[in-house]
């Protein structure tokens, strides 16, 4: 017998199913609420409490600490896969045979070229312009570029699609680092594979031969991986609900990219890094700013520690913390900055009153280690959480479609004033 819920208004009763995961989660489904009360609707600011979908991609266990992609444990996908591999995987739902992957691999560098009209909408672009905002918009024109709507009934035509998505956003993000730093533009070479093609792109100079580090490749790759999906968070909402109106996927691509731009949302890794900035201005004694985060009546809030998901730990920082130390080992970098950050981490990694309340060090706090290492731009930061999280957003469009999803049409609460007569200018 299927178990229900029940909501009692005003002496009435109403029954809802109860729907359950596969994880065993506990859903009460209120798609038919409205039609059976006669208009109540619930109220959940921010959908903290509302499922908005079924989905088959992404579990994630916040009290528990767990990330899954398609029943794979994160740990496991970024200790054995590659990035290309866990695309895939998210996407298509299966890891790829052998042939599948090399086929993957072709088919993307195939499309790596980007029109050189595109250039032209860049140029358009001031120096001073922010990388997401460019992003955002060079993948929105390339809409231009691929005017048919993608048949998401057809395999052929959505592997296609997931394809040029795939080869031509790590161009655009190389692009936008290298037009704010002045820099001809790239194409890389198809002879790499696609994260060591995407770091040529974005650091190749001129004048030198480009040299691969392996063990800043391995860093990066494990990064994207982590940051592939994370259920529904605020970009890929954006991106299932753009896609819910049958916009195309590259123009709910740049919606996705636009929301995560957001401070609260890809903008956090940047945060990490100014709050080390500031501390380094301010004399550079972390230990200060460790009292000032203990006390609750100063303001003062350390960035890049606890995350409003996990309430234990973010096992995406236990994996790209061994990443990050191994980066910093190898590049050894003498940077005030980064030796702050070691100091907070080490802190809270140890402290009981950070370890009481769960206040470890995150994945932003690590990849924003990691891309200062590396020499990329604040403002770059975000562009590589785009990058990382681009498989996602494909998957969670195409899941959207697929089930047939109605076009997102939330409710709300009117508060503003009842009816009322207009009153004339010159009696206002």
């Amino acid at each position: 017998m299927s178990k229900t819920a029940i909501l009692e208004v005003d002496g009435k009763r109403y029954e809802f199913p109860i729907l359950i995961g596969s994880e065993n989660e506990v859903s009460i489904d209120i798609s038919k609420l409205r039609t059976i009360t006669g208009g109540i609707t619930t109220i959940d600011p921010g959908f903290k409490n509302t499922s908005s979908c079924q989905s088959a991609i992404t579990f994630l266990d916040g009290e528990k600490g767990i990330l899954r992609y398609r029943g794979y444990a994160i740990e496991e996908l970024a200790e054995k896969a590659d990035f290309l591999e866990v695309a895939y995987l998210l996407i298509f739902g299966e890891l790829p045979t052998k042939e599948q992957n090399k086929k993957f691999h072709r088919d993307i560098q195939k499309q790596s070229l980007v029109d050189t009209d595109v250039q032209k909408i860049l140029d358009g672009f001031p120096k001073t312009a922010h990388p997401m905002g460019v992003v955002s918009a060079l993948t929105s024109a390339l809409t231009a570029f691929n005017p048919k709507s993608v048949n998401v009934d057809s395999e052929e035509a959505m592997y296609n699609a997931v394809v040029k998505i795939l080869a031509k956003l790590p161009v655009l993000a190389a692009w936008a680092y290298r037009k704010e730093e002045g820099l001809p533009l790239e194409y890389g070479d198809n002879s790499l594979g696609y994260v060591e093609n995407f770091l040529k792109m974005m650091f190749d100079l001129p004048n030198e031969v480009y040299k691969s580090n392996p063990v800043i490749v391995n860093a990066l790759d494990k990064l994207l991986i982590l940051h592939a999906d994370h259920e529904q968070n605020c970009s890929t909402s954006t991106v299932r609900i753009a896609g819910s109106s049958h916009a195309g996927l590259f123009a709910s691509i740049s919606a996705g990219i636009s929301a995560l731009w957001g401070p609260l949302h890809g903008g956090a890794n940047q945060a990490v890094i100014e709050m080390l900035e500031d501390i380094k201005a301010d004399g550079g004694d972390f230990q200060k700013y460790i009292e000032k985060a203990k006390d609750k009546n100063d303001p003062f809030r350390l960035m890049g520690f606890g995350h409003r998901v996990y309430k234990n730990f973010d096992p995406r920082a236990k994996i790209i913390k061994v990443a990050a130390d191994e980066v910093l080992a190898d590049l050894g970098i003498d940077d005030p900055v980064l030796d702050i950050a070691r100091g907070l981490a080490e802190v809270a990694l140890s402290d009981e009153y950070f370890k009481s309340r769960n206040l470890y060090p995150n994945v932003d706090f690590y990849s924003g280690i990691i891309y200062r290492a590396l020499g990329i731009p604040v403002p770059m930061f975000t562009v590589m959480f785009a990058l990382g999280r681009l498989p996602g957003w494909i998957a969670q469009w195409r899941e959207m479609r697929l089930n047939k999803e109605p076009i997102g049409r939330p409710r709300q609460l009117y508060v503003g004033a009842t009816e009322r007569a207009f009153v004339a200018e010159n009696k206002r």
